[in-house]
């Protein structure tokens, strides 16, 4: 199997973290246009003033650079190792699409619930991977 595979699912995981840095200039811009928000409630990150449907893309964004590092660095483990296998690949983009999962639930009806089933599952694929990695 070609190791470069690996790199698939990492695009993938960095084209929605993208995806989603759109997300919060755009919802921003929408409420300063509406008067919901103004400049100062930005001045130190999100003040309590932002209205939940305009911080939560800032959220998901935030919550996308956290623990899918790990996911990035396993990735280039895999690659460097020449451990990337059907295995390796399917729970990496089990991984992915997870990680989209939450991030549709948390950007559109943001059912806690729904969510938290999508974040849990996909820590436990995340370690997977890992595990994987060292088994």
């Amino acid at each position: 199997m070609s190791q470069e595979i690996i790199f698939a699912p990492m695009g993938v995981m960095a084209l929605i973290t993208f995806v989603v840095l759109g997300f919060i200039p755009a919802r921003r811009f929408r409420a300063a246009a509406a008067g919901r928000v103004k400049a100062d409630d930005f001045r130190f990150g999100e003040s309590a003033a932002v209205p939940g449907d305009v911080s939560i893309p800032n959220r998901n964004y935030m919550n996308l650079l956290e623990l899918p590092t790990l996911f990035y660095v396993a990735g280039l483990m895999y690659y460097v190792a020449g451990r990337v296998d059907q295995t390796a690949l399917a729970v990496a983009w089990t991984y992915v699409g997870l990680r989209a999962l939450h991030s549709v639930i948390h950007l559109t009806y943001n059912n806690v619930f729904h969510r938290l089933t999508a974040f849990g599952l996909s820590n436990v694929v995340l370690m997977a991977f890992w595990l994987l990695f060292f088994v």
